[in-house]
């Protein structure tokens, strides 16, 4: 079952995202070409949205990704989404 990572800002500066961004552009590549990420961006209100293959890719990324590694996301739940447009993984 894909899952979804939800990420809370901390609320940091700009500069602060603007330093840590490039690794975090670096960790979400690395799950592009895996094939395993299938969106990332912010939502209004000052959360971000990942969606992933499964459940263990939420959960890996979120414990590799600077921007939660380094504060940029103060808090994050993973939850199973039971999508019915992308095919399921195999």
């Amino acid at each position: 079952m894909k899952a979804v990572l939800i990420g809370e800002s901390s609320g940091a500066s700009m500069d602060k995202i603007i330093e840590v961004y490039p690794r975090h552009k670096k960790v979400v590549d690395e799950f592009v070409d895996k094939g395993v990420i299938y969106g990332i961006g912010p939502l209004s209100g000052g959360e971000n949205m990942a969606i992933f293959k499964t459940k263990k890719d939420a959960e890996d990324f979120a414990k590799a990704d600077p921007f939660v590694l380094e504060g940029i996301i103060k808090s994050y739940v993973i939850k199973d989404w039971g999508d019915s447009l992308l095919p399921e993984p195999e």
